[in-house]
């Protein structure tokens, strides 16, 4: 990818999202939240492809990638009311959409094409798929940190905002009741990522978000994580007692030991 092409796209982004703003003020909330994710995403994969000692066509391939991660949620929450795809549509999938009836990518070659599609619509799964078409999965392993990195940010600044000004769809609906359950602790006790299936509160949710640190692929991000402090800042407040704390410090002490040393060689 060229960086006329990156440029490009960077300008339709901005373009393409004004057509969703003009909103009610919640909404506007929930549009706003996903706009500057989208920015910050972006941000956040500029230091991981710095990190990984990546070149520059791959690293502007891995920016166009951050950019259009998340382009299927502005349709998904103009027509559902909601970032919940259990109770609308994939928006990896939604994505890819945009993308194709956008013509986005109609000047690049077919094999980058695939990179970038891939990574847009398998950035959002639970697990990596077993099979894919692109020769590499480096893209979508980078891209799924990048949006966990961020997502983290985005909740633990939404939990500091006074419950007027949250944006509503950031918490999925759940009840923020203190509650932590069980099947939820023993998942993230067991090193395992908590399925949001089983979420039923708010402190669930911190469980499902402290969980995916044991699916980060690449040392930046075990380090990013570790400068934005999320894992702390996420279990203040936990319910679950020693049990949650036990699990929560294990997943940090997971973290720190996955950082390399400034000047080691990179990779997952």
């Amino acid at each position: 990818m060229e960086t006329m092409q990156l440029e490009t796209l960077k300008t339709w982004f901005e373009s393409y999202v004004t057509g969703f703003c003009e909103i009610d003020e919640d909404g506007r909330r929930n549009i706003d939240l996903k706009i500057e994710h989208t920015r910050r995403v972006c941000a956040v994969m500029e230091r991981l492809t710095a990190g990984e000692g990546l070149g520059a066509n791959e690293s502007r391939t891995a920016a166009a990638i951050a950019l259009l991660h998340d382009v299927g949620r502005f349709p998904q929450y103009l027509r559902w009311r909601t970032f919940r795809d259990k109770d609308s549509d994939n928006h990896g999938r939604l994505a890819v959409e945009v993308i194709r009836s956008e013509r986005l990518l109609d000047g690049l070659d077919a094999g980058e094409r695939v990179l970038i599609e891939e990574a847009v619509r398998f950035h959002n799964l639970l697990n990596m798929p077993r099979r894919m078409q692109s020769p590499t999965d480096m893209y979508l392993r980078l891209v799924r940190d990048a949006d966990k990195l961020d997502i983290w940010r985005v909740f633990v600044e939404q939990l500091e905002l006074p419950p007027e000004l949250r944006a509503s769809a950031a918490f999925l609906g759940f009840p923020d009741n203190g509650r932590v359950s069980a099947a939820c602790l023993q998942e993230l006790a067991a090193r395992r990522i908590v399925n949001l299936d089983k979420v039923t509160s708010v402190d669930d949710f911190k469980l499902l978000l402290i969980s995916w640190a044991y699916n980060l692929n690449f040392s930046t991000a075990c380090r990013l994580l570790r400068e934005g402090r999320f894992i702390e800042r996420l279990s203040t407040g936990l319910g679950g007692g020693a049990d949650a704390k036990k699990a929560v410090d294990a997943a940090l002490n997971y973290v720190v030991h996955r950082i390399l040393p400034e000047g080691a060689s990179h990779g997952a």
